[in-house]
């Protein structure tokens, strides 16, 4: 582990259990945002990057995962990492300082904010950064780094247009992808003991040449993005169940393997809670053989083997858990619910979308110019002579108009999905989430 990563300690790290260096950590991240958000610019100590650089480049064979991955982080690592010093110094800035700039890694500043938004939707804005805050060891300048990458992807992606589109559309964009849906290979039910959301995977049901790897990638975000309407606070992760009934060779595909596993680690860090590896066949530990080594350690702990059915009653209780697997009492058949005439009819309605569109960008100014002078509370850069719990619990409260604010805009700027259509609604309109269950 590099110097200046730390191990989470149990129950804190989240929102409303952060110890005071991590709150500490959170405002610097904050801070560096809002400067390359400003200016394209930030300004961040060159120790820390030369460190970073230094135990990646050790030939002592012992990196952590974090240091072995900045190593290969662009902006971090090696000629990068030296330019940046030598920025800092053409510009002026004092010994141990170091300036990157936002377009190095591809991004503008136009595009910076609105990506960062769009990541929020109705969550607590905290709650993102500290996914990646986490998933990087409180390690400040990889987080960052990881962060922004994270937004470059789903820019070159256009996860905007997976997220928003219509099941019609996206089914004209990726052929075969309501095939994929229908199919029950993967679908989300539930919740676990620990109230995550439980997304199920029926590998036997694959066959990796039988539609495009590309229209596969894209049902992976859909689902992802669609589930993260599922998540209340305080959960923010979901457990994953890989059911190996029925699995042969013939279901193997490892393209699309390494990719589930490198949105999770990359882009979706910090998501999974929870990975049930269920009635796994002889024949798939060797495939396992190849598969172990691509996992990161963290993922790799959240690994669980349940040999029966009877094993998924120690993760997932029996009134949630579908009657295929015995044991389970709910009587549950997955369908994928197709669109309904008009479901989308907000859509159509432009001025309002405007209006509450621009009433939700108004609160996120507003939490950010709270979020600026929360960072300077108690300091000499204060810029009123507010507390650090004054001004907290402001922000707080607009952090509530925030989520308010989303789910009055949601319906007329993204089209419903299968969460929206049960009948009551898995998927409130005020973002809350009421499970079905049928025992």
């Amino acid at each position: 582990m590099a110097k200046g990563d730390i191990p989470t300690p149990p129950g804190t790290g989240h929102i409303y259990t952060l110890t005071a260096d991590q709150k500490a950590t959170l405002k610097e991240v904050w801070s560096i945002i809002f400067s390359v958000a400003d200016s394209g610019d930030a300004i961040l100590p060159t120790a820390l990057m030369k460190e970073i650089q230094q135990e990646a480049t050790s030939d002592s064979g012992a990196q952590s995962a974090t240091v072995q991955a900045a190593a290969k982080a662009g902006w971090f690592s090696g000629n990068k990492a030296a330019k940046a010093e030598a920025d800092a110094r053409d510009a002026g800035l004092g010994s141990g300082m170091a300036k990157i700039s936002l377009k190095d890694i591809g991004l503008s500043v136009d595009e910076l904010r609105p990506m960062l938004w769009d990541n929020i939707m109705g969550d607590h804005p905290d709650a993102l950064v500290l996914r990646f805050v986490r998933a990087r060891k409180w390690n400040i300048v990889n987080a960052f780094n990881m962060m922004v990458k994270a937004f470059k992807w789903r820019l070159d992606e256009d996860i905007a247009a997976i997220k928003y589109s219509t099941d019609e559309l996206l089914n004209e964009m990726y052929p075969k992808l309501f095939e994929q849906l229908d199919s029950g290979k993967f679908y989300i039910h539930g919740t676990d003991y620990d109230n995550r959301v439980v997304a199920y995977l029926n590998v036997r049901l694959h066959k990796p040449g039988d539609q495009p790897a590309k229209t596969l990638e894209k049902l992976t975000i859909y689902v992802m993005e669609c589930a993260r309407v599922l998540l209340e606070h305080p959960v923010e992760t979901v457990c994953l169940v890989f059911d190996l009934t029925g699995f042969s060779l013939s279901n193997v595909d490892f393209a699309m393997l390494r990719y589930l596993i490198t949105v999770f680690e990359a882009y979706y860090p910090e998501s999974l809670g929870r990975i049930l590896i269920h009635g796994a066949p002889f024949v798939f530990w060797g495939v396992w053989k190849v598969i172990e080594p691509w996992l990161d350690p963290v993922v790799a702990a959240k690994i669980r083997f349940t040999r029966s059915d009877k094993y998924l009653l120690e993760h997932i209780p029996a009134k949630h858990l579908p009657d295929r697997y015995k044991g389970g009492l709910d009587k549950y058949t997955y369908s994928y619910p197709r669109a309904q005439p008009g479901e989308n009819s907000c859509m159509e309605d432009t001025e309002t979308k405007e209006k509450l569109t621009t009433e939700w960008e108004a609160i996120l100014w507003k939490f950010e110019a709270l979020t600026r002078e929360w960072i300077k509370a108690g300091t000499p850069e204060a810029t009123t002579a507010r507390s650090e719990a004054e001004v907290e619990k402001e922000r707080e409260g607009v952090v509530k108009q925030v989520r308010t604010a989303f789910f009055r805009m949601d319906p007329y700027i993204r089209a419903r999905n299968m969460f929206h259509r049960t009948s009551p609604a898995i998927a409130k309109a005020d973002g809350g989430v009421e499970w079905l269950y049928n025992n």
